[in-house]
């Protein structure tokens, strides 16, 4: 069960909640592995956009949550994420949050998207 929905506005928008490190069974990825959990963020949010028929490229704003105080474990987060949007450059927030919801958590993604 990866956690990740999305609600479509009246408008040309998507708009996702946060996409979370966890597998097809609910488990928390990566554990103290802030990049790996970061590129199952994504990959979580990609399929979530996929139900909402767009995709990672229709992307226009998305947040990036880690918890840590630490700026190399951002950074680091940070290109996981990059990396996995490939050459697509969103406008992105990135914030280094106390906790996050599930055990082991570090990493949390959501997005706005244009329909496909």
């Amino acid at each position: 069960m990866d956690y990740a929905c999305a609600a479509r506005t009246n408008g040309p928008l998507v708009i996702t909640a946060g996409a979370c490190p966890l597998d097809e069974h609910g488990a928390t990825v990566c554990v103290d592995d802030p990049a790996g959990q970061a590129r199952q963020c994504v990959r979580n949010l990609a399929a979530t956009l996929r139900e909402a028929e767009t995709d990672l490229d229709h992307v226009v704003r998305c947040t990036v949550y880690v918890a840590t105080r630490d700026r190399g474990r951002l950074r680091t987060t940070w290109n996981a994420v990059r990396d996995e949007f490939g050459t697509h450059a969103p406008p992105a927030t990135l914030l280094g949050v106390s906790l996050l919801g599930y055990d082991d958590q570090l990493v949390e993604v959501d997005a706005i998207a244009t329909p496909a």
